[in-house]
């Protein structure tokens, strides 16, 4: 199944690593799939406070 996700090396503290995962499993999520619900929450948030982020593919 193709996706539109992109694809990028992230590197983290081992201890960050370690709670992370601690914090997806509690979660009932894969590591990847919490950092990505964490990231859209702040985004959210971001937006709710400042305004919508523009992107080059919203200007399109």
């Amino acid at each position: 199944m193709a996706t539109n996700k992109r694809v990028f090396t992230l590197r983290l503290a081992d201890e960050v690593f370690d709670k992370i995962g601690i914090l997806a499993t509690n979660e009932h999520r894969s590591m990847t799939n919490y950092i990505e619900y964490v990231l859209i929450q702040h985004i959210e948030q971001v937006e709710n406070e400042c305004g919508k982020i523009k992107t080059h593919e919203a200007e399109s």
